[in-house]
């Protein structure tokens, strides 16, 4: 398979007056044609240092970057006739456009002639299912209908390679769900390009990609299939446990023998706390479990539960994305 993006050792520094950050460090990846890739972290990993770089909007510090065999420093021009960018959160267009108009707008700065934009306009508001929307403002749009229209954009130069940096953020989950099963069919069923998604939810990873890769603190932890990663956390038991709590520290998870790692979620609508806890065999848990009674927590239910790619993750660095999530660099 030939490959639509390499990097090798990538890395990007930013210097600040009061410290020095790596946003990236050493990064080597290779993407194959057609392929759904997604990258995996907390926010502040790196997701999005590495999805500008490719896309030519940030330079490296150094290491070496390739898409489709152009060098994103030394051809930076080759490299944006054949890509697309589409962020979530972005604002797609001109707010006193129409949908209609802000997608010809942009056909016009890709160079399509009038028949083919139009027709590529029907379509896509076709397929992504707004064209009742067609004349309506932008500014008038709801987050979803913004965001199929920044799809849309996104994909009315045919690009070969399509960048999505977290493009469902903020968005329902029947809206999600419509824009994710878009993108397979356009990668996948109509063969049209290559994906490099960056998320931090993990669902949506394990539902569209081929293969991923895990990211923290700017540097690739794992990489593989979804079912691969997952299935080597298959000796370890992965317990989820609620509490009628949200002030108790359980720091004391962490220096407990036997624990893999670990993630707390706190719900203060509910007034609980949801501990996922990976440890090595069952005796472990059943250490927990009693050091959660002598601290007299109320257990409002226990449950054993298959590993997914976040606990791929917390076996890799020993917390969840919310505890890495505070004072990194996007």
């Amino acid at each position: 398979m030939s490959q639509s993006i390499e990097t090798r050792d990538l890395t990007r520094i930013f210097k600040g007056k009061s410290e020095t950050v790596k946003a990236l460090n050493k990064v080597s990846l290779s993407i194959g044609e057609k392929e759904v890739f997604g990258l995996l972290g907390p926010n502040g990993a790196g997701k999005t240092t590495f999805i500008k770089i490719l896309t030519t909007l940030l330079l490296p510090t150094s290491g070496e970057a390739h898409v489709d065999g152009f060098n994103v420093v030394k051809e930076a021009d080759k490299v944006r006739k054949i890509i697309s960018l589409v962020s979530g959160g972005e604002t797609p267009g001109y707010g006193i456009l129409s949908v209609r108009e802000n997608l010809w707008f942009f056909s016009q700065l890709y160079g399509l002639s009038s028949a083919v934009a139009k027709e590529k306009i029907k379509g896509l508001m076709a397929d992504l299912d707004f064209e009742e929307y067609a004349n309506t403002r932008m500014a008038k749009l709801s987050t979803g209908y913004r965001q199929r229209l920044n799809l849309a954009r996104g994909l009315l130069s045919d690009p070969k390679i399509l960048f999505l940096d977290e493009p469902t953020l903020g968005l329902d989950v029947l809206t999600a769900k419509k824009l994710r099963s878009y993108i397979v069919d356009w990668a996948k069923k109509e063969a049209k390009g290559t994906v490099l998604l960056t998320t931090h939810y993990m669902a949506e990873a394990d539902e569209m990609c081929d293969r991923v890769a895990i990211i923290d603190q700017g540097r690739i932890l794992a990489c593989g299939s979804p079912n691969t990663l997952k299935e080597n956390l298959k000796e370890n038991q992965i317990m989820k446990v609620e509490t009628a709590s949200i002030q108790a520290d359980f720091g004391f998870i962490d220096k407990m023998v036997g624990v893999i790692g670990y993630s707390q979620t706190r719900n203060i609508q509910t007034g609980t706390t949801t501990l996922k806890i990976m440890v090595s065999d069952d005796e472990i848990f059943s250490k927990i479990m009693s050091e959660l009674e002598k601290a007299k927590l109320k257990i409002l239910a226990v449950n054993k539960t298959e590993p997914t790619l976040e606990d791929v993750y917390i076996s890799l660095v020993g917390r969840g994305f919310e505890e890495g999530e505070a004072g990194t660099h996007a």
